[in-house]
């Protein structure tokens, strides 16, 4: 079986009669998966000594799998841009019990992470302005770690156009977010004129406990601790609180 192309060769002296390696086939498939993984944000000479290292008709679970254990993949964010701080502590991860999406990647070793979006939009924002940009420097900071089973809530409004008495910047990010599959906007409509939202602080906790994951959130949820016990042992070794310093 010819080791570049998968295809069985015929014993014989009638080299007319072997099957031909399609060469070009072969580059432009690989060619794909190294345009794939620099998307990702990983160095080219990384994705080219996995790829060597793996059959060419390697999927591209595997791919990323080998990626993900033998690199880290290089910041997008620009020199000096605010980073999130992590504060408190939290359990040594173990492993991870979630169950992942159809677009999802798993990872050994690490905890699905659940981002309270409004809380955390709302803190970059100093409690004036829902800061889109916030959000993204927290999930920035978890992908930067190799992690790649965040998912952010946030409001179904928020896609809204900004009003004076709720003013939000950045917007943008929200739909980008939204595209990689990681923001999920929690329902909201109009009753007679009047907004009606679902309480999101529910959504938020319910995923956590489903996938065995981490809360990122300086909210305790102590409503919901006292709503179900479960929760609040959930919550409170679950929670991880962070901090803006200084834009970081």
């Amino acid at each position: 079986k010819c080791i570049i192309c998968g295809e069985r060769e015929v014993i014989g002296t009638d080299s007319a009669k072997q099957p031909k390696i399609n060469i070009d086939s072969v580059f432009l498939s690989q060619h794909a998966k190294v345009e794939r993984f620099l998307k990702l944000g990983y160095a080219h000479t990384d994705i080219l000594r996995v790829l060597e290292s793996l059959h060419h008709d390697a999927q591209t679970n595997d791919i990323l799998e080998e990626l993900i254990k033998t690199c880290h993949t290089r910041s997008t964010s620009v020199p000096n841009s605010p980073k999130l701080v992590p504060r408190g502590c939290s359990p040594s991860p173990g492993p991870s019990k979630a169950r992942t999406g159809p677009d999802r990647e798993s990872n050994t070793g690490f905890r699905p992470v659940v981002i309270d979006g409004s809380n955390v939009a709302m803190s970059h924002g100093d409690k004036k302005v829902f800061s889109c940009q916030g959000l993204q420097l927290a999930v920035n900071w978890f992908w930067d770690k190799g992690l790649r089973h965040i998912t952010v809530f946030v409001p179904l409004w928020r896609k809204e156009q900004a009003r004076p008495e709720a003013p939000i910047t950045d917007q943008h990010i929200l739909h980008e977010l939204e595209r990689r599959k990681i923001l999920v906007y929690t329902p909201s409509r109009c009753v007679n004129g009047k907004r009606v939202v679902c309480y999101d602080d529910r959504y938020i906790i319910k995923l956590a406990v489903e996938y065995d994951g981490i809360i990122v959130s300086n909210d305790n949820y102590r409503d919901l601790q006292t709503e179900n016990p479960q929760w609040k042992k959930f919550i409170e070794e679950r929670l991880l609180m962070y901090t803006f310093a200084n834009d970081k």
